[in-house]
């Protein structure tokens, strides 16, 4: 997982302007720094459904990201239905109920998110970056479209791992040798977090 998420930088740069549109900006402003310096991970959402066209918007600028030899080497699974949400949250408290007692705002495993986006790859030598640029690419397109996004490892484990929730990993019907990587949750932000603090000192010149 903390290599999808090094890997997700990556392709900030990539963003496809026909995905976007919704972003504010200053006049002059290139909108797609403006999109990389604004969006924030959302971890708190309103109760409202997102409209199945923009999800599918996100996902299509999701797979136009680059992949090594185009081999494309990924599958998406968009879910907003609100039984497979609810089924696997009742399997996660089953197995944590203390989770849903340290969180006053707690509704669902996915960051109580509507929707989800759920990634897996084939195994190839660089299905992790393949699918580290998708990743980003969604998230930077639902921002455009004043959506928040998350990137989630814990309900990976939940969903491969746990035979309870085998069933609504099995509904995901991934092809034979795929394998979930990571999902995003998608929604309205009910936050505005602040920007953490970044490492300048990690970007160097060399001279040679």
């Amino acid at each position: 997982m903390k290599q999808i998420l090094s890997l997700l930088a990556l392709s900030a740069i990539l963003i496809l302007p026909s995905c976007g549109g919704a972003v504010s900006q200053k006049e002059g402003e290139n909108e797609v720094i403006s999109a990389i310096m604004n969006r924030r991970s959302i971890r708190k959402y309103q109760d409202k459904a997102v409209p199945r066209e923009l999800l599918e918007k996100v996902a299509e600028c999701g797979i136009h990201a680059p992949n090594a030899v185009n081999a494309q080497r990924w599958e998406v699974r968009i879910v907003d239905s609100p039984a497979f949400i609810d089924g696997v949250t009742q399997v996660f408290l089953e197995e944590a109920p203390e989770a849903a007692a340290r969180n006053s705002f707690f509704k669902n495993v996915f960051r109580n998110a509507p929707a989800i986006i759920c990634v897996a790859g084939a195994e190839g030598r660089f299905t992790d970056i393949d699918c580290g640029l998708m990743g980003e690419n969604m998230m930077l397109a639902a921002y455009s479209l004043g959506l928040g996004t998350c990137c989630l490892g814990g309900p990976v484990d939940l969903l491969v791992n746990n035979p309870k929730a085998r069933p609504f990993y099995d509904a995901l019907q991934f092809s034979e040798g795929y394998t979930l990587r990571y999902i995003l949750a998608i929604g309205y932000p009910d936050e505005a977090p602040e920007a953490k603090a970044r490492d300048k000192s990690k970007i160097q010149f060399i001279e040679y």
